[in-house]
């Protein structure tokens, strides 16, 4: 196993026997390797998906106490890009995220403070309904403070907020497209063939039928969860490498995006848990095939009134001056990550090179084909790594296009 395949593992969370047996089995995944030690069926390998998933309908249905309701508490880690989540028991139903109370966790464990000093706080920043529990239950959004109420070097929230205040007189609209992988316990993509790999890319991309999507239920199941929960989930589509994926939120006004995309995010590893799946956001897990992105759709009020195209165009003569400003903030390492994705191959442009063109994929910017026809709309900022912080993504935009900063 190569050293970036266990750089990728350890983000993933995996124990330490599990790296090990990966590290003596020599596990690649590259279809040029052609491995002969592939995964098993992802039912039996995965402890979730062996406990029975009709047991607990028969507590769904429990009388709870009339004035107690669950909230979920959610909140980003000290990697940046995985999330961590605690319930608690409440005797009132919130009308907005001011009135849960501040809680707080061990932050060394999450990697956010020190063993001697651990309390970090949890501040609530947005409410949703949860499609779990379901009646008045609620999942809550919150950032990250330490023990000095100062925010945590993963709270990128904060000064996300901070623009969009001295902004939001320009209507900044935001649309992410979220692409993500489905992966079995031995971290092969979901439903490719043992002793070898699916037929090349090609008929994936939107497909149909069972030899060219998997796990569409799972899919179905986070759609819809999310137009319960409240985010506001535009559509979903099936992507060009098999067990590949894509749904897209919003469009959302300013920092509001970045909350509806986490617990798009959350729900979406939640329910994986109950299929016994694995979700990575790992903008490039295999090689040879198309990476994940989460481009980005972006537009002020000038720009969707007539003749927006001219600020259109002066956004992104801005976003020129700044290319590897924005490369350092579109995933959690600085670029790192996108190193690997923005090659300039499979619908990419070059991490080192900026370009705009119309309907063109394989631009930093893409300026729709209706958008250039009826001069006016959006643009759409394909660099941003599938892993990224939206937070980051979303200010670094608000700062450069708007702000002039």
């Amino acid at each position: 196993m190569n050293d970036e395949r266990l750089v990728n593992a350890i983000r993933e969370g995996l124990t330490d026997n599990r790296k090990g047996w990966l590290l003596r089995n020599k596990i690649e995944i590259s279809s040029t390797d052609n491995p002969k030690i592939l995964s098993g069926p992802v039912l039996t390998n995965s402890p979730n998906a062996v406990l029975s998933k009709t047991l607990l309908g028969r507590y769904n249905d429990l009388p709870l106490p009339a004035d107690k309701i669950i909230a979920t508490y959610i909140w980003i880690d000290g990697t940046g890009e995985h999330l961590r989540c605690k319930d608690r028991t409440l005797s009132f139903i919130p009308k907005a995220p001011k009135d849960l109370p501040i809680w707080n966790y061990d932050g060394s464990s999450t990697g956010q403070a020190d063993g001697h000093n651990s309390d970090t706080f949890l501040v609530a920043r947005a409410i949703y309904k949860d499609p779990f529990r379901r009646g008045n239950h609620i999942l809550v959004m919150c950032d990250t403070y330490k023990y000095n109420m100062e925010p945590t070097e993963s709270n990128h929230r904060l000064k996300c907020a901070e623009a969009y205040e001295k902004c939001k007189d320009d209507e900044p609209w935001f649309g992410i497209e979220q692409e993500y992988i489905l992966l079995d316990s031995d971290l092969r993509p979901f439903g490719w063939p043992p002793g070898g790999f699916p037929p090349p890319q090609g008929p994936y991309y939107c497909g149909v039928g069972a030899n060219k999507v998997f796990a569409r239920d799972l899919v179905e199941a986070h759609y819809k969860c999310c137009l319960y929960a409240g985010v506001p989930i535009a559509g979903t589509n099936a992507e060009v490498m098999p067990s590949q994926w894509e749904f897209q939120v919003g469009p959302s006004v300013g920092v509001t995006a970045g909350d509806d995309l986490w617990v798009a995010r959350y729900i979406l590893h939640r329910l994986a848990e109950e299929y016994g799946v694995i979700v990575t956001f790992d903008p490039k897990p295999v090689q040879e095939w198309n990476g994940s992105g989460a481009h980005t759709n972006f537009s002020t009020k000038k720009m969707r009134e007539d003749n927006g195209i001219i600020e259109i165009e002066k956004a992104i003569d801005k976003l020129s001056k700044v290319h590897m400003k924005h490369i350092k903030v579109y995933d959690p390492r600085g670029g790192k990550d996108n190193e690997r994705r923005l090659t300039g191959l499979h619908e990419t442009a070059s991490i080192n090179d900026f370009s705009a063109g119309v309907a063109s994929r394989t631009s930093s910017i893409r300026i729709p084909r209706a958008v250039a026809e009826e001069k006016k709309g959006y643009l759409e900022d394909r660099r941003p790594a599938s892993n990224c912080d939206p937070y980051a993504v979303i200010d670094a935009l608000m700062r450069t296009c708007v702000l002039n900063e």
